[in-house]
């Protein structure tokens, strides 16, 4: 698919590690100029070094995607320095040890909830009026396999959050596919990320080997956004190939 988004700019949230980073490389490789997002500046001037190195501009700017200002503040930015936004891609999560209903405190289930579904749909808001007035765009969000099933192991904040997520897509394509904006919801199974190991059970060695890896859901990034205008993917699931007994595990360690 090389030079697939050749003259097209992609905005990508939590671009300074996992999958954020890998889809900001992939984006680059086939053509696009990259605006790396997130809340650390130092990860996402890795990011940009790395893209530059490969003769395509990148911007790194530091943003809440919970803050109205801050995203509204990134996208003047991406505007201002490279001219357009084809392709947001609404990679930040997060969630939180602590996870079951009874644990789980009102402060972490606003957080969790302000970062994967609150965060989405401020992004997808402003970039839209630009989105609209081009008459094109691709708004890709990495959900999970938890806005599909709900799993005890992804505890009631994170699946809440990334069933709204699901939601928030198919709407954005009932209103705005006639403006031709699509989005598409992108739902990984287990990823071999730092966050995995934030579970209050985090997996093996062994059973991290065999999970998808960031570059996996950054190539599915890239065939959704190189799509021709015409075609929409409006869901993509992915699953490791060998899958673990996700519940029959984290019945296990509470036994432990």
């Amino acid at each position: 698919m090389g030079g697939a988004l050749d003259g097209q700019v992609a905005v990508v949230t939590g671009a300074g590690s996992g999958i954020g980073r890998a889809t900001a490389f992939a984006l680059a490789k086939v053509g696009a100029d990259v605006v790396a997002a997130g809340r650390r500046i130092e990860p996402l001037l890795e990011t940009v070094r790395a893209i530059e190195a490969d003769d395509r501009r990148a911007l790194a700017v530091a943003a809440d995607v919970t803050d109205e200002a801050a995203v509204d503040h990134l996208v003047a930015r991406a505007l201002e320095q490279l001219e357009r936004i084809d392709v947001l891609v609404n990679n930040a999560g997060i969630n939180v040890r602590r996870r079951t209903l009874a644990e789980t405190t009102v402060p972490d289930w606003r957080h969790v909830i302000d970062v994967n579904l609150t965060g989405p749909f401020l992004l997808a808001r402003a970039v839209l009026p630009h989105m609209r007035e081009r008459g094109s765009g691709t708004i890709v969000n990495i959900v999970s396999e938890a806005a599909r099933r709900t799993y005890l192991v992804s505890g009631v904040a994170y699946s809440a959050s990334k069933f709204g997520a699901r939601s928030l897509t198919d709407y954005i394509n009932l209103e705005e596919r006639q403006n031709g904006i699509r989005a598409c919801a992108i739902h990984p199974g287990e990823v071999c990320t730092p966050m995995i190991r934030l579970r209050p059970t985090p997996p093996t060695p062994e059973a991290e080997a065999e999970m998808l890896l960031p570059e996996d859901i950054a190539a599915a990034v890239v065939f959704v956004a190189s799509l021709p205008a015409h075609a929409a993917v409006e869901e993509l699931a992915m699953r490791p190939t060998r899958l673990r007994n996700l519940e029959a595990e984290r019945a296990s360690a509470a036994e432990a």
